[in-house]
């Protein structure tokens, strides 16, 4: 089996299908083309595929819809204009998805949902959820309420940030390119295709040329760039044409089609390391024998059970330190529960929590892939 088979039977993906596609280059939604996907992305579900869709178009089919042929700066109209063409969005999905009894749920980020820690557990959360209900995630950046501090500038960084969050197996970008070429094939027909490289190659990068079309924001380079955050969590990028028939299943079967680019780090180090390098101690707890024990020798999450004492002002999202009774550091993760309500689950077993703060936002203290062993 070689490297493209491997990747296509990866189980947890993250799929993000430019405008350009979508709309048909800015003719109205592409109900034939998407129904297709849809199809296909059925169909690796029945395969045991989990899917987490990022969906461009709604301010390319808001534009269809209110007869504008050029694509607005003024901000307030890109709100307009994805206010209007989300609707249309959310009903072809929705219906093409229902004809296999699959429901979906649309969700509407912004940086700052990403970038805050407690919104990035919450949304994570919710994903997890919807995952585990076989409920299809539709995504997009929340246009209708983002401001240029807070936009993510594109859905290309959109879906290497979900990919990076739910950590994701591989991230597919569909585009109306093969993929990337070494040089611009616009200009250069003879131009060859980067069948495969590594997430973050600054050659690679120098490769990538334009803007992106009329009606998206992005060109290679930010697909380039979305690898390179997916990469962070080990997920791998294959960016193709959507244009292709039955792409995504000619991607699960390892076909020789698009570029492939690869993490430089395994999964589990990849995350990790992100995990470490971004976020500040806010707190410690501290953790008896036994929970010393799990997290060092079981890789299991920590629960509120195990820890006897915590330190600290914090929110759910922070970044704490485990210590050992004596107080050795044991770990480092992202926390589920504020000071107050750790305070009064420590000691508890799980079942207890919502008995104890009349609600639960998770079973664990802290998740296992959200914890750094040290």
């Amino acid at each position: 089996m070689n490297t493209r088979q491997k990747i296509g039977q990866s189980k947890r993906w993250v799929i993000k299908i430019g405008s350009a596609l979508l709309t048909n280059d800015g003719r109205g939604l592409d109900k034939t083309a998407i129904k297709q996907w849809v199809a296909q992305m059925i169909t690796l579900h029945q395969r045991g595929v989990e899917i987490i869709l990022v969906s461009s178009g709604a301010v390319a089919e808001g534009m269809t819809r209110l007869k504008w042929t050029q694509r607005p700066t003024a901000l307030y109209k890109l709100q307009a204009a994805a206010a209007v063409g989300q609707m249309g969005m959310v009903q072809t999905y929705e219906s093409f998805f229902q004809h296999y009894a699959m429901h979906t749920a649309q969700i509407l980020l912004t940086h700052d949902d990403l970038a805050n820690r407690q919104r990035y557990l919450n949304a994570r959360s919710t994903l997890r959820t919807l995952i585990s209900l076989d409920v299809i995630p539709v995504i997009n950046e929340n246009d209708t309420v983002t401001t240029e501090e807070i936009r993510l500038g594109d859905n290309d960084t959109l879906a290497g940030l979900v990919a990076n969050l739910i950590e994701a197996e591989l991230l597919v970008i569909l585009t109306d390119q093969q993929g990337l070429y070494e040089r611009d094939p616009r200009l250069d027909p003879t131009a060859p295709l980067v069948k495969e490289g590594y997430a973050g190659d600054p050659q690679l990068e120098a490769m990538a040329s334009g803007t992106g079309g009329k009606l998206g924001r992005g060109g290679m380079l930010t697909k380039l760039k979305a690898a390179s955050r997916a990469a962070r969590s080990g997920t791998t990028t294959w960016i193709a044409s959507g244009r292709i028939p039955e792409v995504l299943l000619k991607i699960a079967d390892g076909e020789e089609i698009g570029t492939v680019l690869l993490p430089v780090q395994a999964p589990l180090v990849a995350r990790k390391r992100w995990l470490a390098s971004h976020l500040k101690m806010r707190g410690h707890l501290y953790l008896d024998e036994g929970a010393v024990k799990v997290l060092r020798h079981s890789g299991k999450s920590l629960l509120a059970i195990g820890v006897t004492r915590a330190e600290g002002q914090f929110s759910r999202g922070d970044m704490v330190v485990c210590l050992s009774p004596t107080g050795e550091e044991i770990a480092r993760g992202l926390i589920n529960y504020n000071t107050e309500e750790t305070h009064k689950i420590l000691g508890r077993p799980s079942e207890k929590i919502e008995e104890i703060l009349g609600y639960v936002d998770e079973p664990e203290l802290i998740h296992r892939d959200n914890l750094i062993l040290v």
